[in-house]
């Protein structure tokens, strides 16, 4: 009998197979909506191959998690499509770390989804309308250094001018539980975070308070274009996603690609296995779960950046007609 835990501080599939084969899986913290897609697709796999163990830890941020998986000290990890050609490239947050273009080329890919678009929530009560208002305001970016810090920056200087790096606002330095608990705790003026509505952070802060999502007055303009690039793209939020929302119509935003990364080491076989099991029994996943609908084969199976596809992962893809 399989069992599969999910807490806080980590997350552990659990077989009873005597010789199974063990993989290591790295996510965001737990809470997070990107998290428990990974954590649902190592329960479906792990419920289906009695010869394979998943072990998920949850916590940390994904870019230090895909050096990992180049090293071969992990087996999958969350990946996106820019965060990998940053790697590749050796820049952003991987520009003093020399052995990163190296070790791109060990992480490969299995399948994608949306992360989801961008939120930048505020209380309702907030004088911050829209982005162009967060000057001297204090902000939850993202863990820094990470790629939805970067994302969510590059998103307010390219739509605003604003740039936290020259003080025009305070990028608050946090994780990601202690960045929403400083939201919770009203010691920030904005939270952002990207998810599919609706999402566990915002239905539970509009439990008891009304909140705002907000979004620039311009999303257009060649410094926008050229922010998006290839690999992100014009998103909306949607009115009355949460009982305790004031938004009365939706919002401008922006959206990406992430998905599940795995060290080119592992065996083709192990890698066809997972991914046709995930995607044959994906009706597992229950109809509550907003996510579940924004799955597709093809979505998963675009190709999106430098990162080629594990081939395993390719060879079911081409099998169901998808690639």
């Amino acid at each position: 009998m399989r069992k599969f835990i999910l807490a806080t501080a980590a997350l552990v599939v659990v077989s009873s197979a005597a010789q199974a084969e063990d993989l290591k899986m790295a996510t965001l913290p737990s809470n997070l909506p990107q998290a428990v897609v990974m954590a649902t697709f190592a329960n479906i796999v792990s419920s289906q191959l009695s010869d394979l163990n998943i072990e998920v830890a949850a916590g940390g941020a994904a870019t230090a998690h895909m050096m990992e998986v180049g090293r071969g000290n992990l087996d999958m990890s969350m990946t996106s499509p820019v965060v990998w050609n940053l790697m590749k490239g050796g820049k952003a947050m991987y520009s003093k770390q020399e052995e990163a273009p190296t070790l791109a080329d060990s992480v490969q890919l299995l399948m994608w989804f949306p992360y989801g678009q961008y939120h930048f929530a505020v209380r309702a009560d907030s004088d911050i309308q829209t982005l162009d208002d967060m000057e001297g305001a204090s902000v939850f970016l993202g863990p820094t250094g990470g790629g939805a810090w970067n994302a969510a920056y590059g998103w307010v200087k390219a739509t605003t001018g604003l740039d936290a790096k020259e003080g025009d606002f305070e990028a608050i330095d946090a994780n990601w539980i202690t960045g929403y608990q400083s939201f919770l705790d009203g010691t920030i003026d904005m939270y952002v975070t990207g998810c599919i509505d609706p999402c566990g952070p915002f239905l539970q802060i509009t439990e008891t308070e009304s909140i705002r999502f907000v979004g620039p007055e311009d999303a257009t303009g060649e410094a926008v274009d050229k922010y998006l690039g290839k690999f992100r793209y014009r998103d909306y939020i949607p009115a009355n996603a949460y009982d305790n929302q004031a938004n009365d119509s939706e919002v401008i935003s922006l959206n990406t690609a992430v998905g599940i990364a795995v060290n080119a080491n592992v065996s083709e076989e192990t890698v066809y296995n997972i991914t046709r099991a995930f995607w044959e029994n994906i009706d597992q996943v229950t109809s509550d779960a907003p996510w579940a609908k924004s799955l597709s084969l093809e979505y998963a199976a675009t190709p999106q950046g430098g990162i080629t596809f594990h081939p395993g992962a390719a060879r079911f893809y081409m099998e169901a007609g998808a690639m």
